[in-house]
């Protein structure tokens, strides 16, 4: 994900590996991509059903899925440390709801 300033938003790219190495982010034209690193889990039913019905939803990997669902719960983590709450808006009706991780 990419930080913005305070109160902005966040992106995260759609496909993993969509990162740029630093060398490419420095404008070197040899850059070497890292090999990914490959995991075999085990999955609760429940969460197989998800990531399924995420992949239908979405249209996106399973890989996909499980990196974006990495990389938003390293972001959340690190800022719920750094002492930010995280707050749900809704849209419609501007009511707010503060979201807890036991």
């Amino acid at each position: 994900m990419s930080k913005s300033q305070k109160g902005g938003s966040y992106t995260m790219p759609a496909t993993p590996g969509s990162y740029p190495t630093q060398e490419e982010a420095d404008g070197k034209e040899e850059a070497v991509r890292h090999q990914p690193e490959r995991i075999t889990v085990a999955l609760i039913r429940q969460s197989a059903d998800d990531l399924q019905h995420l992949q239908d939803k979405t249209s996106l990997s399973k890989t996909d899925l499980v990196n974006r669902a990495i990389t938003l719960y390293e972001f959340i983590d690190s800022q719920l440390r750094s002492g930010q709450d995280l707050i749900l808006k809704d849209r419609k009706t501007g009511e707010t709801q503060l979201v807890r991780f036991l």
